[in-house]
């Protein structure tokens, strides 16, 4: 009895120990505890923006820049993470205080990271138009510099290399032209954060390259973004396996892809047996000129080693480049080595970064003189290259030609040229979703190019100088500081961040040049310039110049996302350069705002099943571009005349600029409406755009009436341009399954061009046009003109519309009224439009395949509807010129009637315009990658061929349609263009 009440006391007690421990533990449970987060991607990369809810309930977050947050929740909850492009995933809470989430992407299209002015976007948010292009989707083979990278992979961006010169670099266009005396006429180059050019950094050192074409994405970038920013970013150490040494090198040849088709020895003995040519004209040699300043397939090499190591603390990537580009013309060839070093480190547990970059490069460089491909081009092919005692053969007693081989090796040119940068970039995170940075740069760069012409030579045997040498220099120094701050924070449904910040930049370059001649010996050339006697003759030529200019800008940008459906972004940008030193308003104003709809995320299209994602964007931006020259808005002194004074010649001041203190920026006011789609989980994906840029305020040169103006011209802001277009891009792919990956894109842009207007009430053009061009000399008259109203790039001469059957032109008037040659003006009012020089339409088609060890990728594209003046055609194909080599279709019936009457002199006419149309294999890739090698040290070991420039189809009879765009006079062939190449390559890469 004792012992059962003894149990039953303590049952009780049992009981109420329960009653009073269970609300303990059930208030434990539901008590909240902070949780720290950090959201990645499946490279270990920070994924901002993304959506984080408690399960359940409305509570929730966005991660921050760093892809991190915190909330207070209790251990039983869980977490739902959730991000267009991502699998939503669920997360329970339990007993973490720290939780690590890996979001997996279910489209690529949408997950990936864009880079854009002064910041990142997932592409899923992105409201302008910007295109990304990584290094595994780059052009292969030995590219002269990173702008090559991109070609055919950008709708509406338009990137050619007319020139095969190893040492020329691409040439690009974007949306059309924006200038007519403006300095900004490239697109500005951004690395790292720092303003570059393409060849700052090597190709194979580039990860990624973003391109921002419309003028909302722009703005940010103000004055220098008027025609489009591309944006790189360079390797740096990251993710797992920091701790490697990566190594990639190619060997290539390369050969003409076409030469002219020109009179041979043989062509001359037959003519001179016709009676066509008097018989001195034979030499009894058979040379091919061509061939002769040729190199019989050039290897070219580059090669790039790395190396990365560290830890998530402290890493860093060390790398160094050769390249050598070897010209397949005698004397001709491009070297660079290029070494890079990026230093990473973290502390304050992450919440304090520094990044330290070096670069230095350093150019040697031979250039080709284009005088001397003119010169294979007419030499007398029954010539000797050498006479038999071994020395060049030459005519002295007229010089009607010059031996291109004499030249090239009785010149001696080198060219070197350094850039040292160093640059640094501070990251402060103090408090969740507040980053602020400062990045600063310094760059010095300088240029050393030597000249001796031997007294053997030609040109100085032709004007008896006896040996000339020249001597160029520069350096240039630029500075760089940028500081921002950005905050982003999230409340429920809305994200939204702010940025502001400051940036000023400096650029101080300075030049001197000397040339002498009529030296004593050719021994010491350009190491002992003093040693010509011009000096003494008053025939010397020194020059210098220092040009120094800066910029200060501020700029802020603030976007919003609400429940990722609605987007928008608006920005702000003041600069002030010193190209508008004396201007009233020397600081221009670039404004910009962009607003997304995802279309998929409203309530009615959640079932349907085949738009993944449907985003429409329209964006307007407004960028500015400086003038080329500085001080226009102040009147300006300069030397005049000369007047004899007291019985000594003195040179006189005078006004050489009027002041014009209303001088302001250039602006581009751009409207662009986009469409982003991804169809069937992203089995197609793309974008459409329309675009609409006027160019107000376009800078031109207006005669004013002296007195009362102490100069009879002035320069001012009048005119006004537009450009307009249309690009698509359309991504398939086709077949993707664990052996078998086929991915196609096809891009297809438009553009128009017009001059809108020259004249206002206060500044009225002379005539409302311009001529512009040169074909040179001996026809020295303009090809081009630019007139209100029309395109740029129209050509501007005489019609013809046949022969007559003694093979004299028929024109045609302007007024479609036809003219025999001998009843024809030749006068400025006989001319018109006969062609434009740029293209309307632009196409390009890429494959990348891979299947399972193999990869296999090709690259093509075109351009449509635009002409090329052929200057090798009007210059070579006048049967009566018999001095110099002609092209054998000079012997060929002109229009089908008759060949051109001998008495006919060259001339410019619409004959020699031809349709430019072409479509070109532009690049072939082949690979395998030995995934399985069973090697300790070797990693993934690649070999790969490539093809550049592999073959073109076109109607053009030239060498290639495919030449410079540049400027107000497009589409001229010129007669001594380096031909273009087709390049073989065979590479390596492997990782240790």
């Amino acid at each position: 009895m004792k012992k059962l009440r003894l149990n039953l006391c303590c049952g009780l007690a049992s009981l109420w120990l329960i009653l009073l421990i269970s609300p303990m533990s059930l208030f434990a449970q539901n008590a909240e505890i902070k949780i720290k987060v950090a959201v990645k991607e499946a490279d270990g990369q920070p994924l901002p923006g993304v959506s984080v809810k408690i399960k359940g309930t409305n509570q929730g977050t966005q991660t921050d820049l760093e892809g991190k947050f915190s909330l207070n929740a209790s251990p039983s909850a869980t977490l739902v993470f959730s991000i267009v492009g991502f699998v939503t995933k669920e997360e329970p809470i339990g007993n973490k205080v720290s939780i690590s989430v890996i979001m997996t992407p279910n489209n690529a299209s949408l997950s990936e990271v864009v880079v854009i002015g002064y910041g990142a976007q997932r592409k899923a948010d992105v409201t302008s138009a910007v295109s990304t292009v990584k290094s595994e989707n780059f052009v292969t083979g030995p590219v002269t510099d990173a702008g090559t990278l991109l070609k055919g992979k950008v709708a509406g961006l338009s990137i050619s290399n007319p020139s095969g010169d190893p040492n020329a670099q691409s040439q690009i266009l974007l949306r059309g032209t924006n200038t007519i005396n403006g300095a900004n006429t490239g697109v500005l180059v951004i690395i790292d954060g720092v303003p570059g050019d393409l060849l700052t950094v090597a190709p194979e050192d580039i990860a990624e390259m973003s391109v921002l074409k419309d003028g909302s994405s722009a703005a940010i970038y103000g004055v220098r973004g008027s025609n489009g920013v591309i944006i790189i970013t360079t390797k740096r150490a990251k993710g797992d396996k920091i701790n490697r040494i990566d190594y990639s090198g190619s060997e290539s040849v390369s050969q003409l892809t076409r030469t002219p088709k020109l009179l041979t020895a043989d062509d001359y003995r037959a003519q001179i047996a016709a009676g066509l040519r008097d018989p001195s004209y034979d030499k009894g040699s058979s040379t091919d000129w061509i061939k002769a300043i040729s190199k019989d397939f050039p290897v070219s090499s580059v090669h790039n080693l790395s190396f990365t190591g560290g830890n998530d603390q402290t890493n860093y990537l060390a790398s160094a480049n050769y390249r050598f580009l070897n010209g397949i013309f005698q004397q001709s060839n491009h070297g660079q080595f290029t070494g890079r070093v990026d230093i990473n480190h973290t502390t304050l547990g992450g919440k304090l970064k520094f990044n330290l970059g070096i670069l230095q490069t350093n150019f040697n460089d031979i250039p080709f003189a284009p005088y001397d491909y003119r010169q294979a081009l007419i030499m007398n092919p029954t010539a000797p290259v050498k006479m038999p005692d071994g020395s060049y053969y030459q005519e002295p007693t007229n010089f009607q030609y010059q031996n291109p081989v004499s030249d090239l090796y009785n010149t001696d040119q080198p060219q070197t040229s350094f850039r040292s940068k160093y640059n640094a970039t501070v990251t402060l995170l103090p408090v969740s979703g507040l980053r602020i940075a400062a990045t600063g740069s310094y760059t010095k760069s300088g240029y050393q190019n030597l000249y001796y012409a031997n007294s053997q030579n030609i040109s100085t045997l032709r004007d008896n100088q006896n040996g000339v040498a020249n001597i160029s220099t520069g350096q240039t120094v630029e500075r760089f500081l940028n500081i921002s701050a950005e905050y982003s924070k999230a409340f429920g449904d809305h994200r939204f961040t702010v940025l502001g910040g400051y940036e000023y930049q400096d650029y101080d370059y300075f030049n001197s040049g000397i040339t002498n001649h009529n030296f004593p010996t050719d021994q010491f050339g350009y190491n002992q310039i003093q040693l010509g006697t011009a000096q003494k003759d008053g025939q010397d030529f020194i020059i210098s110049g220092r040009t120094q200019t800066n910029l200060i800008s501020y700029f802020a940008r603030g976007t919003y996302n609400y429940k990722e459906k609605y987007l928008l972004l608006a920005s702000l940008r003041i600069d002030g350069a010193s190209q508008l030193y004396g201007a009233s308003e020397p600081y221009g104003k670039f404004p910009s705002v962009q607003a997304g709809w995802r279309i998929t995320k409203e309530s009615f299209m959640q079932n349907q099943h085949i738009f993944d994602d449907l985003k429409l964007r329209a964006g307007y931006g407004v960028t500015g571009n400086q003038p080329a020259a500085g001080f226009l808005a102040v009147g300006l002194l300069g030397y005049g005349n000369y007047i004899l004074y007291n019985g000594q010649w003195i040179q006189t001041l005078s006004p050489s600029q009027n002041a014009n203190p209303s001088l302001r920026w250039e602006e581009k006011h751009e409207t662009d409406i986009g469409l982003d789609y991804s169809i069937l989980k992203g089995f197609i994906t793309g974008s459409v755009d329309y675009y609409d840029r006027k160019i107000k305020g376009l800078l031109y040169s207006y005669n004013v009436p002296s007195p009362p103006n102490l100069y009879p011209t002035t320069m001012a802001n009048v005119g006004t341009m537009e450009n307009k277009g249309v690009e698509v891009t359309l991504n398939i792919t086709p077949i993707k399954n664990k052996n078998f990956n086929w991915t196609s894109t096809f891009t297809f842009s438009t553009n128009t061009n017009k001059l809108v207007s020259l004249s206002n009430d206060l500044y009225q053009a002379t005539v409302p046009y311009f001529t512009t061009g040169y074909t040179g000399d001996p026809i020295q008259t303009f090809t081009s003109i630019v007139q209100v109203g029309h395109n740029i790039g129209d050509f501007y001469g005489y019609k013809v519309t046949g022969v007559s059957k003694d093979g004299y032109w028929i024109y045609q008037e302007p007024d479609g009224t036809s003219v025999p040659y001998d009843k024809f003006g030749h006068s400025f009012n006989d001319k018109q439009i006969i062609g434009n020089g740029l293209p309307k339409y632009y196409g390009g088609w890429n494959n990348s395949i891979a299947y399972k060890n193999w990869d296999f990728s090709v690259t093509m594209r075109g351009a449509f509807d635009y002409q090329v003046i052929n200057f090798q055609r009007m210059y070579y194909e006048n049967p009566g010129i018999i001095n110099y080599n002609r092209l054998k279709s000079a012997y060929d019936p002109v229009f089908g009637t008759a060949v051109l009457n001998k008495n006919v002199p060259l001339e410019y006419n619409s004959y020699y315009v031809e349709n430019g149309d072409f479509w070109k294999v532009d690049n072939i890739n082949l690979g395998y990658t030995f995934r399985n090698l069973k090697a300790k040290y070797i990693h993934n070991p690649r070999v790969a061929f490539s093809m550049l420039n592999a073959f073109v189809i076109t109607g053009y009879k030239g060498i290639d349609p495919e030449v410079d765009r540049s400027g107000l006079a497009p589409g001229i062939d010129q007669r001594d263009t380096y031909p273009t190449l087709r390049t073989y390559t065979i590479s390596l890469s492997a990782s240790f």
